[in-house]
């Protein structure tokens, strides 16, 4: 549990905010005394199914208001990087409909025929068929020899049952593996392109800044990337026994078993909260 209190905090929303369809214990409690403490609150998130607008939407149905631009996933940081460094670009997105319409509402061009296409974008896709592996590899390995790169590099997306399905790595490794390409970038954590955009969103000092996620990969490694304090909640991927294993130096400076360990001992006891509920104590 950390000793101080932060400016800034990042969330990952998956497995750290809620699970399904269900806030995780603590989590609404630890938003709403964050926000009446007036620290700056950021939601991030690696996947494209839902742009910012759903996501503001699912978070305010669960009791948490909260407004689109505080929502930074990988819809946004791939559209905003094409507009920005490959604006005349046409691209062929292995996706769903959030990233086709975040890309045509910034003007870049889509399509399906490979002799046209300069980029395609590996996402996670649950319309994923062979068709759309035939068109990457058409375009990769043609004349035009477009460029690979992904929203994401999630191997899957955890469900509250303890299952999963099939995220952006798994669509990105079936395209590297028949056109014998590589990745060049990934837009999500823990990759640069997402971290200046969690940078640009706090406006903050990082050593002022707490990034907080279920995931050593993605989060904790985008929080030391971002040289940010990191907090590792226990209530999505990561169990215990998988840090049994951890070097030092790339361990999470705080391991929690639910969010809302991240408020400091001593602020608890003021808030007069207790762990088996996320209504103050009576």
């Amino acid at each position: 549990m950390p000793d101080r209190l932060y400016a800034g905090y990042v969330f990952d929303l998956d497995g750290t905010i809620y699970l399904g369809s269900e806030l995780l214990p603590g989590a609404a409690r630890l938003v709403r005394a964050l926000r009446d403490m007036e620290r700056k609150v950021v939601f991030v998130s690696n996947n494209p199914t839902l742009d910012p607008e759903d996501y503001a939407r699912k978070l305010s149905e669960l009791g948490l208001p909260t407004p689109a631009s505080a929502v930074i996933n990988t819809v946004v940081t791939t559209t905003e990087w094409l507009a920005a460094n490959a604006p005349d670009a046409t691209v062929f997105p292995i996706s769903e409909e959030p990233l086709k319409r975040a890309l045509r509402g910034r003007g870049i061009r889509i399509s399906e025929d490979p002799p046209e296409i300069d980029i395609v974008i590996a996402s996670y896709d649950r319309q994923f068929e062979y068709r759309k592996l035939q068109i990457a590899f058409d375009a990769i390995r043609g004349d035009r020899h477009a460029r690979l790169m992904a929203t994401n590099p999630d191997r899957f997306c955890p469900f509250p049952d303890g299952r999963g399905e099939p995220d952006a790595a798994a669509i990105t490794a079936a395209v590297q593996a028949c056109t014998d390409t590589s990745c060049e970038l990934h837009f999500g954590k823990p990759g640069p392109v997402m971290l200046n955009a969690i940078a640009a969103a706090l406006a903050l000092a990082p050593e002022d800044c707490v990034l907080t996620g279920d995931r050593l990969t993605t989060d904790i490694q985008a929080a030391r990337e971002a040289a940010m304090a990191s907090a590792l909640v226990l209530t999505g991927e990561t169990d215990p026994q998988s840090l049994t294993d951890i070097p030092d130096q790339h361990r999470p400076d705080y391991v929690l078993d639910r969010v809302d360990r991240l408020m400091p001992a001593e602020r608890w006891a003021e808030l007069q909260w207790r762990a088996e509920t996320d209504a103050p104590a009576t």
